[in-house]
């Protein structure tokens, strides 16, 4: 959504100060200078330049903007569907875990109150194609920086329809206004949002837990418990507090892949500026644990992902 804001916002800027200018030659004032007219372009403002120089009847005998200009719009159409295709093309990725039981469970991670079609139709409809028995929604649904609680609710109350939903939070939602979310997550279970927070929910033949993204992992008090144990929590960086836990599966995310993802390097960045992190997505074994890591929905540092598209994870545990 950053990206997007972004280049609405300096096109319709760009096409301001075209028409401005234009304004000030009519009338013999101080003009805007053809830099700074010329580095709006570039910016990415190439489009809303472009029609101003037409709308305006400006700069269109003079070759610097009529070859620079509509290169640049060329450029920015391009690369505009590039990265928009790159961050909202939505990918599914299946794992198989063996036990005793049966259970087809749905991760998503890492939303950042990110636009997936009107009302999040578009990943709920992905979501409810996958067929899950639960789904699972570990941290950052809610973005400090940019917040949006609207396009969350949305979410949660999609997929709570197709399927019970238990969630976590993430470091954003830990930084957010205490009051404002406490709000949101009283109207997020008034849906049907199971929230875990170091809490504990069981089935027939399987323990949910939630780990609390600010504190440390505690006792589930499953340690005797035959049961398949499943962890829920943020950062897999906390991998051996999980697994001292003595949780068989964890979902955790929070490293957005990377965000751009060089091929045979893995994932260049992680939220904590750690250069090609390890722990980056994928299925990893830690012990007896298994640790399934989501490349998540949304961006973190960067507006952008390469490479990198948002992820749902569908783990499929069967006898």
């Amino acid at each position: 959504m950053i990206l997007v804001i972004y280049l609405t916002i300096v096109n319709i800027l760009a096409f301001i100060l075209y028409g401005i200018d234009k304004k000030k030659a009519e009338k013999n004032k101080f003009r805007i200078s053809e830099a700074s007219l010329i580095t709006i372009a570039v910016l990415g403002g190439s489009i809303g330049a472009f029609l101003g120089m037409k709308v305006f009847h400006h700069k269109t005998k003079k070759k610097k903007f009529t070859v620079t200009v509509p290169l640049f719009a060329v450029l920015l159409v391009i690369c505009s569907i590039y990265l928009l295709y790159q961050n909202y093309h939505i990918v599914v990725t299946e794992y198989e875990y063996k036990a005793d039981t049966e259970m087809k469970i749905v991760q998503i991670s890492d939303l950042h109150n990110q636009l997936f079609g009107i009302k999040q139709k578009t990943l709920l409809n992905k979501i409810k194609d996958c067929e899950p028995d639960i789904i699972v929604v570990t941290g950052d649904a809610v973005d400090r920086n940019h917040t949006c609680y609207q396009f969350t609710k949305e979410f949660f109350k999609g997929a709570v329809e197709i399927a019970p939903v238990y969630y976590v939070t993430g470091n954003h939602e830990v930084w957010l206004d205490q009051g404002e979310f406490a709000g949101f997550l009283s109207e997020i279970e008034s849906y049907g949002v199971h929230f875990m927070d170091g809490k504990t929910e069981t089935f027939d033949d399987i323990i949910i837990a939630g780990a609390a993204n600010n504190s440390n992992v505690t006792d589930y008090g499953w340690e005797n418990d035959e049961r398949l144990k499943i962890l829920l929590s943020h950062e897999p960086e906390r991998h051996e507090q999980y697994e001292s836990t003595g949780a068989d599966i964890v979902f955790t995310g929070h490293i957005h892949g990377g965000q751009i993802i060089i091929p045979g390097k893995g994932g260049l960045l992680s939220p904590d500026f750690e250069f090609f992190p390890k722990l980056y997505e994928g299925e990893h074994q830690v012990g007896n644990m298994t640790m399934y890591i989501s490349r998540g929905m949304g961006n973190s540092l960067l507006p952008v992902r390469i490479n990198d598209y948002p992820e749902i994870v569908v783990l499929n545990i069967r006898q």
